[in-house]
């Protein structure tokens, strides 16, 4: 029988209006629930625990802020649409997190339905350090789905 080695975290690629975005540092926020209702019924001492709905995380996106300013750009029409009210939020319908294995083969893909940015965070600056300049844009969808 062979045995599958499990995925390491740091071999990803983030693809939006079907481009590969690269150099994402972080990807977070891949997590759904499933929301509970309690139901006591009378007389009994009894609490039904019965599914509610679906919550999804949003996911944030983490990469050193470069020339392409694209993402901050999705953002930007966002923030019009929303001041404006003149035009619909531009989602993007599919945005898809692909895991791959050593090979680089994608083993895994999340897909992300109606995602659009609802924060936008730019780099931190310091003097003392020389780290990479880092921008994060969260996302909000309406579904996640593994495909």
């Amino acid at each position: 029988m062979d045995r599958e080695n499990p995925l390491l975290t740091h071999r990803y690629r983030v693809e939006i209006a079907g481009l590969f975005v690269a150099g994402f540092s972080e990807v977070s926020g891949l997590e759904q629930e499933i929301e509970i209702e309690e139901y006591k019924e009378g007389g009994m001492d009894f609490i039904h625990k019965l599914p509610a709905g679906i919550k999804h995380a949003n996911v944030i996106l983490k990469r050193g802020i470069s020339g392409n300013s694209s993402l901050r750009t999705w953002y930007d029409l966002v923030l019009k649409a929303i001041t404006y009210g003149n035009m619909p939020i531009p989602k993007e319908p599919i945005v898809y997190i692909a895991l791959m294995d050593s090979a680089g083969n994608e083993k895994i893909r999340f897909m992300l339905k109606f995602a659009y940015p609802v924060k936008w965070v730019g780099p931190q600056l310091n003097a003392k350090t020389s780290e990479v300049a880092i921008e994060s844009l969260e996302l909000v969808h309406e579904g996640l789905v593994v495909v």
